[in-house]
């Protein structure tokens, strides 16, 4: 059932809080958990904290306090970020800072909390996380400050803010952390409403630009809408989030789900829409459910509905689940979906702000853009302009902040958000801890599928939109996947080039036949030479050539964005990892033993003449006697890796 908040709660909150109603001045104090009257356990129960076992590690929690017979607040949280040490549990002891320890599995629930409940927390020392810095509240002892960590120091959480913080599905504490005084400020003000107009001019002046693509400025696209005739206009917020790598979008609905509900109250207000549209991935289950847990209360609140906040504006809030299809992340084939036709993109123009959903007016806007909203419209547009690249004040360059997700080959792996303009560098290496087990850095894939990879030496490169151009790559969506020198860039442009050709609608020839020769092409190339026909061969010596303008063809033909940008991933690797290519190509081999069917083994003098290799080779391609060196016949080897799999003395190596 839907919470009903305290009325009078509800309008002094919206309202920005005035000092003189000091009893709800108290009840934000409390939500806010500035002070806490019994012990408090806060746990992190997003996606990656479920994967990590935190549904085991609450039973646990919850059994711990039963038998113990403790009364206890136990509130359950999004993620915050750090991904890696899942699960993640919080601890808050009256008159005590809110204490966070990571990679507490269900076996260590029990040594955790023992020693916080026994006020010694030397024992669980290397479980600490950090402390979170509570105004009035004793510091533990031995505890780091939270944000002290090189995780979150270098950050700054402006869409993040809430997450992991409060509980995502409670409207009170989203309204103590001054949820919907944005929307609040632009229905009623303080002296008067602020018009659609207004709304876009100032979003304008930010200089937000969309988060899920190319970067299109936020308040423009708004004012697109704002000048059609069409009285019936449709917002619809992107949710699809359907680059590998990518989960920023989910995290921040899971972990802070009124955030985008107030942003998309705004935005709809704005272009004058009536009915918003949440186009969702039906895998993201645990998103889905605190969005509708927070659509029903925010409706019951007068939030959203009739006559949002007793004015004229009424907004009707829409969930529609994708199936998960890539397609679908572009605007038009989105539009198709939600009409109930088949996801597949169409020419533009028109635009769908012209002309988009049932022939109206539509904006289409995705999570993190609309995640900024209420802030901007809260704290003004200067407050947001000030950060970032280009001039101060001014709404060029690249302003604000990005969230990223950062995972592969990299040490502390999760979702980073930084201002613009951050180098790469200090993203992969400080904030990320480097790469993973003191391998060497060799590449960011960043933008997903339509992105590209980003080298050693552009590792400096500041992150904004128009730096990563320069380099061949793009935003995109925000995935940054690091990768080592165990990586092979050729197999890494081929699994992108396997996704994109299977993902592709199918409705255009250049797309739809081009990525699947583009595929073969790579898939030739990282072949043995087993089998290989001279026609084959001369194909091979061809492909480079072949890959580059056939790129070449696919992006200036394509219809839709994503056609467009499908070659990016080859064209990238092309760019920076040439010599891979080559090596694949001309010498074949695969200069990271990355590619199974291009590595071969060798026998060193480490050999004891065991023969256990040859005994374990499926095809007798060793050779030798008892207590001497062995031989491969790299014409018989079919580089399966059995014999290195067995030797007992590491005698075999890839070359």
């Amino acid at each position: 059932m839907p919470t009903t908040v305290d009325k009078k709660f509800l309008d002094w909150a919206i309202a920005g809080s005035d000092p003189k109603d000091a009893a709800s001045a108290k009840k934000a104090a409390v939500l806010r958990r500035e002070t806490v009257e019994k012990p408090t356990i806060f746990i992190g129960m997003g996606t990656c904290g479920l994967g990590a076992g935190a549904a085991f590690t609450l039973a646990e929690i919850k059994k711990y306090l039963a038998d113990k017979k403790i009364d206890a607040d136990l509130i359950e949280v999004g993620c915050i970020g750090l991904c890696v040490v899942e699960p993640l549990v919080d601890v808050q002891l009256p008159g005590k800072a809110r204490l966070m320890f990571q990679q507490v599995t269900q076996d260590k629930v029990v040594k955790v909390l023992d020693a916080v409940f026994a006020g010694d927390i030397t024992p669980v020392k290397d479980l600490i996380l950090g402390q979170f810095n509570t105004a009035g509240e004793k510091p533990w002892d031995g505890a780091a400050a939270k944000d002290k960590h090189p995780f979150f120091a270098p950050q700054k959480r402006w869409v993040l803010q809430n997450c992991g913080v409060i509980e995502p599905t409670s409207l009170e504490e989203y309204l103590a952390w001054g949820g919907y005084q944005g929307l609040y400020k632009v229905l009623i003000g303080t002296g008067k409403p602020l018009t659609p107009e207004e709304v876009a001019d100032e979003v304008d002046l930010s200089g937000l630009r969309g988060r899920g693509g190319g970067g299109f400025p936020t308040g423009r696209k708004w004012k697109f809408a704002q000048v059609q005739q069409d009285k019936q206009r449709y917002l619809v917020c992107n949710a699809d989030e359907g680059d590998p790598g990518a989960f920023m979008d989910r995290a921040v609905i899971e972990g802070d789900p009124h955030r985008l509900l107030e942003g998309m109250a705004i935005a709809a207000y704005a272009i004058g829409a009536n009915k918003a549209y949440v186009y969702i991935r039906a895998e993201y289950p645990l998103a889905i459910q605190r969005l509708e847990v927070a659509i029903a209360d925010a409706k019951v609140n007068g939030l959203l509905g009739d006559k949002i906040l007793g004015t004229n504006f009424s907004l009707e809030m829409v969930i529609k689940k994708g199936a998960g299809a890539f397609v679908c992340g572009e605007e038009t084939a989105l539009i198709h979906s939600i009409e109930g036709k088949r996801g597949m993109p169409r020419p533009r123009p028109p635009f769908p702000a012209v002309s988009g959903l049932f022939g109206h007016p539509t904006i289409i806007n995705n999570v993190e853009t609309l995640a900024n909203v209420p802030a901007i419209l809260k704290n003004g547009s200067s407050w947001f302009n000030a950060v970032g690249t280009g001039t101060k004040g001014k709404n060029d360059g690249s302003k604000g902040t990005k969230v990223f997700a950062l995972s592969g080959k990299v040490s502390r792996t999760g979702l980073v958000e930084v201002e613009m303009g951050t180098s790469l560098k200090q993203v992969v290496f400080e904030i990320g801890g480097g790469i993973a087990n003191g391998k060497k850095y060799k590449a960011v894939q960043i933008g997903g599928p339509s992105g590209g990879c980003i080298p050693e030496t552009g590792v400096d490169i500041e992150i904004d939109y128009e730096t990563l151009k320069t380099v061949g790559a793009m935003m995109g969506s925000g995935g940054l996947v690091v990768m080592d020198e165990d990586n092979c860039m050729v197999d890494v442009a081929k699994f992108f080039m396997d996704f994109i050709q299977r993902e592709s609608c199918g409705k255009c020839v250049p797309c739809r036949e081009g990525t699947r020769r583009m595929l073969e092409t790579l898939q030739q190339i990282t072949h043995g030479r087993r089998g290989e026909s001279d026609k084959q061969t001369l194909e091979r010596f061809q492909s480079i050539v072949y890959l580059e303008q056939l790129a070449e063809i696919i992006r200036d033909t394509s219809l839709c964005g994503l056609g467009q940008t499908a070659p990016n991933p080859v064209l990238s690797t092309l760019r920076w990892f040439r010599n891979e290519y080559e090596a694949h190509v001309y010498d074949r081999k695969c200069p990271a033993k990355a590619c199974v069917d291009l590595i071969r083994y060798e026998i060193t003098d480490k050999c004891t003449g065991c023969t256990l290799c040859a005994k374990k080779c499926p095809v007798q391609a060793i050779t030798g006697t008892v207590k001497n060196k062995h031989e491969i016949n790299k014409d018989t080897c079919i580089g399966c890796g059995a014999c290195a799999d067995n030797c007992r003395f590491n005698a075999i190596i890839k070359v």
